[in-house]
């Protein structure tokens, strides 16, 4: 019924919130000081993409999982929304000042955070990129989802939804960052080399956020009225795309909304068949895999060029499956 790809472990089959003594979650000073940590325990800072959707909770909670399990302090943080570039910046400038043992970082603006790497890498500062890619050799290793392949699988599910024919249209998160393009990128490539009856009418950029988002869906609906299909390329724009449906009164049955990410919102429009199904990540994993990554560079350990966290499709058929639901985040 579904395709499923899960490289390395997906950790745990429930997202257990393990808070550690002395690790500032929100961002706040770690302690560490100038020495990279707590007498002799290592200071990891991992700077997201986000703070506030659910899937950010769920990476977070891995990271304080690998933190616990491989004895090091860790602080989490991110911007207000996935368009805060510049509020980013600074929360990665801040990590850098102080001093960590190593950085985990999720790139918003892979050009806008260059400075900053050259800085980590003259500092000898190892950097771990997490959930999207950064472009740039100064990371060891990258812990993420295989956006192409997972955004092309996507692609697929909308490709049958619609008969093969068509028109559908794209609400994208942003097109700076390397999870932004390559979730663009991988449908738009699925359909140009396997559809050739499905158009696709226009490529929108919400910022992930679910309003902005939703008010494009409303523009691209409102200009082709015969779509047949929109795709939502994070938790944001997934559910912005369905509020529109929703708010214009749209049969969900004459519009096939395929989103990417999980959430509570996404998972009750699947339920009550607003959402015809979406790809989920592991993002416990990916905080897990991040945090442990971080520990080999500090050891020295040589790190594979990716380390890829798995995704699954999920939809009203599958979705109470039980390895579904170990990498659902609500």
């Amino acid at each position: 019924m579904f395709k499923k790809r899960m490289v390395g472990a997906v950790v745990g089959a429930a997202i257990t919130a393990l808070v550690l003594a002395g690790c500032a979650s929100d961002g706040g000073d770690s302690g560490s000081g100038s020495d990279g940590g707590s007498g002799d325990t290592p200071y990891i800072a991992l700077v997201s993409k986000g703070f506030q959707h659910q899937f950010w909770q769920a990476v977070k909670s891995g990271a304080e999982q690998a933190a616990e399990e491989f004895d090091v302090e860790i602080t989490f943080e991110g911007p207000d929304t996935e368009a805060d570039v510049d509020q980013q910046i600074q929360m990665l400038q801040t990590a850098l000042d102080k001093n960590p043992a190593a950085i985990g970082f999720a790139a918003l603006d892979s050009q806008a955070a260059g400075p900053l790497l050259q800085q980590a890498k003259d500092s000898n500062i190892p950097v771990i990129a997490f959930d999207s890619g950064v472009d740039s050799d100064i990371p060891l290793t990258t812990a993420a989802t295989d956006n192409l392949a997972a955004a092309a699988e996507a692609a697929k599910h909308m490709a049958d939804a619609v008969g093969h024919e068509g028109k559908v249209a794209l609400v994208v998160h942003d097109q700076t960052s390397v999870t932004g393009q390559e979730r663009r990128d991988g449908f738009v490539q699925y359909m140009e080399d396997n559809e050739p009856n499905i158009e696709i009418v226009d490529i929108q950029y919400g910022g992930g956020d679910q309003a902005k988002s939703a008010d494009l869906a409303k523009a691209i609906i409102a200009a082709n009225p015969d779509l047949k299909g929109i795709y939502g390329s994070n938790e944001g724009s997934a559910i912005g795309v369905v509020q529109a449906v929703k708010e214009l009164g749209i049969d969900p049955a004459s519009l096939a909304v395929v989103g990417f990410d999980s959430g509570k919102a996404q998972m009750d429009a699947i339920r009550d068949g607003l959402m015809l199904g979406a790809i989920t990540q592991n993002p416990v994993g990916i905080g897990y895999e991040t945090v442990k990554a971080a520990v080999e560079a500090i050891d020295g350990k040589d790190l594979p060029e990716t380390i890829d966290t798995g995704y699954y499709w999920y939809d009203g058929a599958n979705i109470d499956d039980e390895e579904i639901q170990a990498v659902l985040y609500e």
